[in-house]
């Protein structure tokens, strides 16, 4: 194993933890996903493909491990509602408003089916490509397409009947 594959692997790591996070919606269970994910990746490097997109390789193998982790916890639910403490809101200090506004979106994505949410976070948030997409998630590009567009579509509607019950009680 070369130290450039280990650089490349560690520089995705942030990325990993914020899915895994988002995902999991615990930190510790979040941090145990990321630690299994580059534990599989790096026992699984020699069946890498030496074209594959390291990233995306990544992002498959922990959808992957969390769909088997999902299937083994079904049986005993345990969530937590995503807030404003993950690493990447505390990164600077927002404001108030901002604080609220990325509040009101969390909530807004965890009311999201998870097929939803995890192709809103895969596109909008790590920045994947739809082909990336549907390559981690295992489903054709218009799936990934399709459920992005109605899981924004339902951000949007969440959004905004959080807001105008609010603008109304001002007036």
């Amino acid at each position: 194993m070369s130290d450039v594959v280990v650089n490349e692997i560690e520089t995705y790591l942030p990325a990993l933890r914020r899915y895994a996070w988002a995902l999991m919606r615990n930190r510790y269970d979040a941090d145990d996903l990321v630690h299994d994910c580059v534990a599989r990746a790096l026992d699984k490097l020699h069946t890498r493909r030496e074209d594959a997109d390291m990233r995306a390789w990544l992002f498959t193998i922990m959808h992957n491990l969390f769909i088997s982790q999902h299937r083994r916890r079904k049986a005993r639910p345990e969530t937590e509602l995503l807030d404003d403490t993950h690493d990447h809101a505390a990164r600077s200090e927002p404001s108030q408003e901002d604080r609220l506004h990325w509040r009101d979106m969390l909530r807004a994505l965890e009311r999201l089916p998870e097929e939803q949410r995890t192709v809103v976070l895969l596109v909008s948030v790590e920045d994947l490509s739809y082909a990336e997409t549907a390559s981690v998630l295992g489903v054709p590009i218009g799936t990934v397409m399709s459920r992005l567009a109605r899981g924004r579509e339902r951000l949007r509607q969440f959004t905004d009947s959080d807001v105008r019950p609010q603008l109304r009680r001002v007036k």
